[in-house]
Order: structure tokens, then C-alpha cells, then sequence
């Protein structure tokens, strides 16, 4: 197996080097209506590969992929592409996505990732044309999520995911949850600060906008935040709502405590499908998570007994 080309020394335990005329066959060669996504990064596409050879298959035969392309252009997209690999080739549990292969031999750094049929949770609450998923499905998908960052938190050398959002949860054929995007990962805890801060506004916690420690608890109120959009159905910053609506926490804070007026931020959507207890009790977890203070928030192993108590 062949690594990347880069001066920076990583170990490779799993996802190998895929040449890039396979994942162009993969593909039919990027056609437009391949696409199942667009990142940040570009366009993701739908392939077909055969796991064991690592060549291209017909549509329907093999193994479907997912397959991201990040343009070349610049030393930090470089850092974040091999971090990507460096974490998921040695990071090995049910709920991450599993990272099956690359390429660099292009402009184009390609990743090649098992491929999630149902998508990424951001679409499934946000995006038009998504059918809504209902309260006991949010759970399982909230359930999924917490696994994966207690495992992160929880190993011998932890790792901070630092950017989780919803858009990072993505759902299997049967809504099982698997964190993805490792880009902007670190071990840690760092016991450090940092001059510039990564991560994605409105997810972020507040400590490290303010002062770039970051911990373990920053994760925490990553989760926080996503927890209120599968309560209440809204983004973590939606610019198109009135002013005092637009940033979820500010908003959804003076409700979470109150089984009255928790009624008020929840997503219409749901349709009372769940009880007011359980309800309250994922609003009341959700704020744990959010609290200002880092030593006041719960573990994501703490987090993951409370969800599944449910």
C-alpha cells in the first residue's frame, strides 16, 4: 500500500491508494448526474468499486462509494485532506464513516468513503423535498452520534472531532449514524491555545471562540446545538428569521427548562409524536451540554447513558 506523497509522516492502517483512472470508471468519469451531494469542499459523487481489487464495477455490482474531490490549491486544503486520512484510517468503530481508500496523483485529492444512502442529518431536517424523520428516529440518530464522539473522548489518545455539526452526521439505509468530515480533528486534550480557531459558527463553543482552548467540552456543546435542531427542526444560525430568532441557542435557551413553554421551540414537523417528559428530558440534556462553563457540561459518556435511558 502506498501513501500519500508528502513529507509529513502518517501511518495508513487501512484506506489505500486508489489509482485515479479506477475512480473516474467509478464514476463514468464524474458525470453530472452521478452527483449525490455538494460539500463545502465540491461535489460528491456515487461510485462502484470491487472492495478487494479496488477497481472500477458496473452500477449495481461491487461496492457503492462515495467519493469527494478537494482542489489542490493550497497548503492548509492539503493539511486538512491528510488529516482526513490519517484519522480515519486508524479510528475503527460503527458509527464514523469508513474511509476505504484515496488518491493524490491528480489536482484533485480524492477521498473514497463507504457510501450513506439516506445522507447527511442536515438535509434530513432542513433541506426541501426531505420527509421529515420522526421523534424516535431523531433519538436513534442522536444515539449514533453520541457513540461516536464518546468513543473519540474515551480513548487512550483522545481525539476532539472540533467541527461537529449536522451536516457531519450521516445516515445509513436504516438511519444509523456515522460521524464523518475529520479535517479539522486533533488529539487531545491540547492543554494549549490556539491563534486560529476552526470550526463552524453558531456550532462552536464559546471558550473557543473567545480564547482557543480547546477541549474535549467544546465537542459537548457541538452536541448541544444539534440536539436543539432535532428538537425544534431549526438551523444553528438562520439569517433569513428575525433577528432575535436567528442564532437556535440564544432563542431556544429561556425554553429548555420549562415543560410548558418547551412546547414552543418544538418542530412542528414532529406532530406530538413524542411525550412531553421525553421531550423535556432531551431539552434538559441539551442544556447541560450548553452551558457556559466547560467543567459545568456533562461527558459524551454521560451524554450517551442519558439518550439511551430514554
Amino acid at each position: 500500500m502506498r501513501a500519500p506523497s508528502s513529507t509529513n509522516s502518517i501511518s495508513y492502517c487501512e484506506a489505500q491508494c486508489i489509482e485515479f483512472e479506477e475512480i473516474k470508471k467509478a464514476t463514468r468519469y464524474s458525470r453530472r448526474d452521478w452527483i449525490v451531494g455538494e460539500g463545502r469542499i465540491g461535489p460528491v459523487y456515487k461510485g462502484w468499486i470491487d472492495e478487494h481489487t479496488l477497481t472500477a464495477s458496473k452500477p449495481g455490482y461491487g461496492t457503492a462509494v462515495a467519493i469527494k474531490k478537494r482542489e489542490a490549491d493550497g497548503q492548509r486544503r492539503r493539511e486538512k485532506w491528510m488529516k482526513e486520512i490519517h484519522y480515519l484510517s486508524r479510528l475503527h468503530h460503527p458509527n464514523l464513516v469508513r474511509l476505504i481508500g484515496y488518491c493524490d496523483k491528480t489536482e484533485n485529492l480524492i477521498l473514497v468513503y463507504e457510501f450513506m444512502p439516506k445522507g447527511s442529518l442536515d438535509n434530513h431536517l432542513f433541506a426541501r423535498g426531505h420527509q421529515s424523520i420522526p421523534w424516535e428516529t431523531r433519538i436513534k440518530v442522536a444515539i449514533g452520534a453520541a457513540r461516536a464522539l464518546s468513543f473519540l473522548h474515551d480513548r487512550k489518545t483522545q481525539v476532539i472531532h472540533r467541527g461537529f455539526k449536522s451536516e457531519d452526521v450521516l445516515l445509513d439505509g436504516e438511519f444509523n449514524a456515522k460521524l464523518s468530515d475529520f479535517s479539522l480533528a486533533r488529539d487531545g486534550p491540547t492543554g494549549d491555545t490556539s491563534t486560529l480557531i476552526m470550526g463552524t459558527y453558531g456550532y462552536a463553543a464559546p471558550e473557543y471562540i473567545a480564547t482557543g482552548y480547546l477541549t474535549a467540552k467544546c465537542d459537548v456543546y457541538g452536541f448541544g446545538v444539534v440536539l436543539l435542531e432535532l428538537l425544534s427542526g431549526r438551523r444553528a444560525v438562520d439569517m433569513n428569521r428575525a433577528r432575535e430568532e436567528q442564532k437556535l441557542v440564544e432563542w431556544a435557551n429561556p425554553y429548555l427548562g420549562d415543560k410548558r413553554k418547551l412546547l414552543r421551540i418544538m418542530d412542528a414537523k414532529l406532530k406530538g409524536q413524542y411525550t412531553r417528559e421525553a421531550a423535556y428530558s432531551v431539552a434538559t440534556l441539551a442544556s447541560r451540554c450548553l452551558r457556559l462553563k466547560p467543567k459545568q457540561r456533562p461527558r459524551m459518556a454521560e451524554v450517551l447513558v442519558a439518550l439511551e435511558q430514554l
